[in-house]
């Protein structure tokens, strides 16, 4: 109840703010040496306001809207002026002579004030994102602790995402939209550098890998809609976009941290362009102790992107990315011992998870014309993840003498991706159209069986040529077309058409073996199954969308589009004693809708306010069987999902009238409300019932200050009460599934750039609240997984060129 008056008073308090604010940066630039100027005055002579470039030639100031007269100078070079408009933040180089100012090196480009936080274009690069619902996060705008991948923070301005927190170092990212289920961001297309980085995007879309937030540069995030351009994903699509090579023949940057429960991060990236090459890799290794028993990690992520511009129409370029962590899991707990014992307490000694990740990617990039382009990613992925141990649920005792169950799955994967871009002109007004193709082959291995009694990460099977359990292979096969079309009726009319032809075929073939044993564990028959089947479908999609400009700066939007999902491996084979399999599990589908408005009201309030109407028909999920404790998993209905998304950020110094200042305050709030039910379903437990896992409510509120190099960001999270199963079971012993209480987390997080120096740090969870996201039905539980408790970090980076 105190959790729901606090998020009362918030909302209530800050539910119209929304921020932008001007900002003048740039560069200064000797043109005879093309080094930047150190201690360049750049000065505002109507505002009596200065700044000092650094010594990489930068300077910010923050303006007012209006007209203002720059004034350049520097001691050995003659002064100049330039009157400039200010309406919009805004970008100004200076190329410098020791005797007047090159006007051919001023360069002025508008950008979004961002705060952390835009969106995307109209047309952005190989996209058509008009009308469509969507988000940007530009990392290097807000401090957070990308140390740890804290996903809590650097999600924390996306409206309506439920976020699961089952390991303090973050090397898994579990988030979802909308109500659909967070475990490892299945429900999203996850992307890097725009290709796919899932496990298997067809057969298995879970990300065991995640890049290193260090080397980010920002995280674009399309809602449903996105389903026409990058497959058939109810959550839309996720991408990370990796940072670009610096402009200068070579940057160097070294970066520590250390942070609560023995968290060691060091990071390390080197860039540059010369001539028509440039180069950009890092390499980052992590490792911790873990905050509960049984809970230590090792990590080690790294990057390596070669581009080569052939020529002024023609860029190739080439990528990989690996990864290799071992994690020990302490399992999960009882209501009973979370409520009453210590939450640091681990039941399981012998369970450990491991990810070895090579992705590979081949890029190319040719402009026919000024409005003429081709883009080719092919990319492909030798991947393997392992989980290894009791899968019993937590109230039974772990026999250290008994064999672990293993778990081994190895992806082969390979996919192509071209796209054509055409910009024309249709009744004089700016059009484009989007042609795509796509083919993707995938092959995943999975294994089963029993592995060594050990407390070790000893990966391997017993009897690899005959495992216990199963041994299936899976290939899958994916051809898609796709067309997507952007007119505008009118200069304030926009319409966006598109249409999507998927051919899906997903193969299985192997053997699984029905074990039956008696009281005292020992096995007394197997029946070995054999197995072989093909499914092949045609699956069309469609949208539409349209947008109206209420003025330059404000637009309504609104977007329908279908959406599919196939059944995945996981719907299909596994063995696990908590949960069983319907053999006749069928694909999902169903639609995405949105209403709403984006932009700019006035010179302080940046908002974007949305209803959303999501269909999911056939939804796949899991219900305790009557008079049992097993999960039944299967196709358990349709679900209707109706809700509210707002984000908005307010500038406080515009609310208060100050025009002249050298420092930002703004105050933003994402709030999500949503009703997500179970409207047909054939079991009368789960008819009328909340979909799983959708708080009905979330807010996360909080305060970024910038002061020059100073940056610091404080966050509220509160997260209403969730079910974790279908039925809305409000409790059950062994704590598979029951409610998951609301909560509430604080987090603050600082960044200090001085010179060639940054500085970090930051405290999560500074109240130290005892809570949980998730009830695991298999690894890393079984059983409750609580989050991290209050822990802190502290960094500090150094930059070479």
């Amino acid at each position: 109840m105190k959790h729901t008056y606090l998020v009362i008073l918030l909302s209530f308090g800050i539910a119209q703010l929304s921020a932008q604010s001007y900002s003048l940066s740039g560069k200064v630039w000797s043109k005879d040496k093309a080094e930047p100027l150190e201690g360049v005055v750049v000065f505002v002579e109507n505002l009596s306001v200065a700044a000092y470039t650094d010594n990489q030639g930068r300077y910010q100031l923050y303006l007012p809207e209006g007209k203002h007269l720059l004034a350049v100078s520097t001691l050995g070079r003659q002064p100049d002026s330039l009157r400039i408009s200010v309406r919009q933040d805004t970008i100004i180089d200076f190329l410098l002579e020791a005797t007047a100012l090159d006007l051919s090196g001023v360069e002025v480009t508008a950008v979004r004030r961002t705060n952390g936080i835009t969106r995307l274009d109209a047309l952005d690069g190989f996209g058509i994102y008009e009308a469509k619902k969507n988000e940007v996060i530009v990392l290097g705008d807000f401090a957070a602790n990308t140390a740890a991948n804290n996903a809590r923070q650097v999600f924390g301005k996306v409206p309506g995402l439920n976020i699961w927190e089952s390991d303090f170092a973050g090397l898994q990212l579990d988030i979802a939209a909308r109500g659909l289920g967070p475990s490892r961001t299945a429900n999203f297309n996850t992307r890097q550098n725009g290709y796919d980085m899932s496990a298997d995007a067809l057969g298995y879309p879970e990300s065991y890998y995640m890049p290193a937030l260090q080397a980010v540069e920002k995280i674009e995030i399309v809602r449903g809609a996105a389903s026409l351009q990058y497959g058939s994903q109810f959550g839309g699509m996720l991408n990370f976009k990796l940072k670009e090579a610096p402009d200068k023949p070579f940057e160097l940057n070294l970066e520590q941290s250390l942070g609560s429960f023995g968290l060691s991060n060091t990071f390390v990236s080197v860039g540059g362009r010369s001539d028509k090459v440039d180069y950009y890799s890092y390499y980052q290794y992590r490792q911790g102790a873990g905050w509960r028993d049984n809970s230590g990690f090792n990590a080690h992520t790294a990057f390596a992107r070669l581009g080569y511009q052939a020529n002024e129409r023609l860029k190739l370029g080439l990528e990989y990315s690996y990864l290799y962590y071992r994690a020990q899991q302490p399992g999960g707990l009882t209501d009973e011992r979370f409520n009453s014992g210590d939450l640091s307490q681990s039941l399981r000694a012998r369970n450990w998870f491991g990810v070895s990740w090579n992705l590979f990617a081949a890029t190319l990039d040719y402009q026919f014309s000024n409005r003429t382009k081709l883009n080719i990613r092919t990319f492909g992925l030798l991947s393997a993840r392992d989980a290894l141990g009791n899968l019993q649920q937590i109230g039974v005792p772990d026999n250290p003498n008994e064999a672990r169950t293993l778990i081994s799955d190895v992806f082969r994967n390979f996919g192509s991706e071209a796209r054509l871009l055409h910009e024309y002109t249709l009744n004089r007004q700016e059009a484009a159209l989007i042609v795509g193709a796509r083919y993707y082959n995938g092959f995943t291995q999975r294994q089963q069986g029993n592995a060594s009694a050990s407390d070790t990460p000893d990966f391997e099977l017993l009897n690899p040529t005959d495992p216990e359990e199963f041994d299936y292979d899976f290939p899958s096969e994916n051809h898609a077309l796709f067309i997507e079309n952007l007119m505008y009726i009118t200069p304030k009319i926009s319409l966006t058409t598109g249409f999507r032809l998927e051919h899906i075929r997903t193969d299985a073939a192997g053997i699984w073996k029905l074990n039956r044993f008696n009281f005292a564990g020992d096995l007394i028959s197997s029946t070995v199954n054999v197995d072989q089947s093909s499914n092949r479908r045609w699956v069309p999609l469609w949208g539409l969308g349209t947008s109206y400009y209420l003025n330059e700066d404000l637009q309504l939007y609104a977007n329908y589009s279908r959406n599919f999902r196939s059944i995945t491996f996981s719907d299909l084979r596994v063995v696990n004693p908590n949960f069983q399999l319907d053999s006749l599990i069928t694909d999902e589908n169903g639609y995405n809708m949105d209403l709403g408005i984006r932009g700019q009201i006035g010179n302080w309030l940046n908002l974007d306010a949305s209803i959303f109407l999501l269909r999911y028909n056939d939804r796949i999920g899991q219900y305790e069987l009557p008079g049992s404790t097993t999960l039944f998993r299967t196709n358990i209905g349709n679900s209707r999902h109706i809700g509210l998304e707002v984000f908005g950020e307010a500038d406080i110094f515009d609310l208060l009238g100050r025009e002249q200042r050298l420092s930002q305050l703004s105050l933003f709030l994402n709030l999500a409300m949503t009703d997500a039910t179970y409207i047909q379903s054939d079991i009368s437990a789960i008819r009328n019932r909340r979909v799983e896992y959708v708080p009905n409510l979330m807010v996360r509120t909080g305060l970024n200050y910038r002061w020059q190099g100073l940056k610091a960001t404080f966050q509220f999270s509160y997260l209403g009460e969730q079910f974790s199963d279908a039925t809305n079971s409000t409790f059950n012993p062994n704590a598979l599934t029951g409610i998951v209480p609301a909560y509430v987390v604080l987090d603050f997080s600082a960044e200090y750039e001085w010179n060639r120096l940054t500085f970090s740090a930051g405290v999560n969870n500074i109240s130290n609240e005892r809570y949980f996201t998730r009830r695991a039905a298999s690894y890393p539980g079984p059983g409750i997984i609580p989050a991290t408790p209050r822990s802190f970090y502290a960094s500090v980076a150094l930059r070479f060129n």
